[in-house]
């Protein structure tokens, strides 16, 4: 999981005017100084999960489009669920990959990103920006963000590590719980996870 850091710090945003910057501009501008931060920040780095959602909640979570990345870990089973199942299973969503990325935020080891050459064309409404992880005594990781323009700006709404779509991972054990148990079971499911992992140190 040491590769989800990198993945969040350049998600963090640093600027007011964030939903007017092209998208691997955002993703390339605040990387640096997100890193700095995590890299001074001595409570993070000792386990301070609180601060690290704190962090997450502020910077990171404008930048996501939830809705969309739910409905499409949960592929045609989406469709089948009521608007309250479907807000129910985004907030969950949504607090699992938190507690995941907050955990990694803990575990930084100065990682370095690489940018890969990046075209879109003015028209473009959903671009793809490849990055590459440099980890110390590791193979690098190859991470791609998938970005669509929305009217509040640039949201990303998949993460590819290694070529593995982070949505798509969660598709096939989402639709083995719903065609089992239904929507309101796999709900009830990511909530204890949830739950279970909310002691972590402070």
């Amino acid at each position: 999981m040491k590769w989800i850091l990198p993945v969040l710090a350049t998600l963090f945003v640093a600027v007011a005017n964030a939903q007017d910057v092209a998208p691997d501009q955002l993703i390339k501008d605040v990387s640096n100084d997100v890193l700095e931060i995590v890299r001074q920040d001595k409570d993070i780095q000792s386990g301070n999960a609180s601060k690290a959602v704190e962090l997450i909640d502020a910077k990171v979570l404008p930048h996501f489009n939830f809705t969309h990345m739910t409905a499409l870990a949960m592929g045609k089973d989406w469709r089948q669920a009521t608007p309250a199942q479907q807000k129910a299973l985004t907030d969950e969503f949504r607090t699992l990959l938190v507690r995941t990325y907050s955990k990694a935020l803990t575990e930084y080891r100065n990682q370095t990103i690489d940018f890969k050459p990046f075209r879109m064309q003015p028209a473009d409404t959903d671009v793809t920006v490849r990055t590459q992880v440099n980890q110390s005594g590791a193979k690098p990781v190859q991470i791609d963000y998938n970005l669509e323009k929305t009217d509040k700006g640039w949201k990303v709404y998949d993460i590819a590590v290694s070529g593995i779509s982070l949505v798509t991972n969660y598709r096939s054990s989402f639709a083995q719980e719903v065609s089992a148990h239904g929507v309101d079971s796999l709900i009830a499911s990511m909530r204890t996870k949830n739950q279970g992992g909310a002691g972590q140190k402070k």
